[in-house]
């Protein structure tokens, strides 16, 4: 692994790590108290020790992750989950993989809804011949 700093920002960590998109999304989440360690709120500028565990909640889902290494850059996904070891239990990980499984995109399914030209041209000679 690469040279570990003495000094890393939790946001910054968190970043890195692909948790959050932006670096702003993760002092964000700081800020409003859904990053804790030991179950108390923690800022943004804390410094992350190896053997930290923290308590993260995002929007998608709730982590519980070890600091495995110190990473202040962020690199592909592949790289990044080397610097952290994932504690998050497996019911809340499947509860998540369920709510995925059953995301509404906002497309209607195909045939529903709204008739289509010919469906509505059928749907008229109908009524004509009532």
């Amino acid at each position: 692994m690469k040279e570990e700093k003495e000094k890393l920002r939790l946001d910054k960590y968190l970043w890195s790590i692909r948790i959050f998109k932006t670096r702003a999304q993760a002092s964000e989440a700081c800020e409003k108290g859904r990053v804790k360690l030991n179950d108390a709120p923690v800022k943004a500028s804390r410094n992350v020790n190896v053997g930290d565990k923290y308590a993260v909640k995002t929007n998608d889902r709730k982590w519980l992750i070890q600091v495995s290494g110190l990473l202040d850059h962020r690199v592909q996904y592949t790289e990044a989950v080397k610097y952290y070891i994932d504690l998050t239990p497996e019911e809340e990980k499947e509860k998540m993989q369920m709510q995925a499984a059953s995301f509404y995109t906002g497309k209607r399914l195909s045939k529903t809804g709204r008739p289509t030209k010919k469906q509505r041209r059928d749907l008229d000679e109908f009524k004509d011949d009532i």
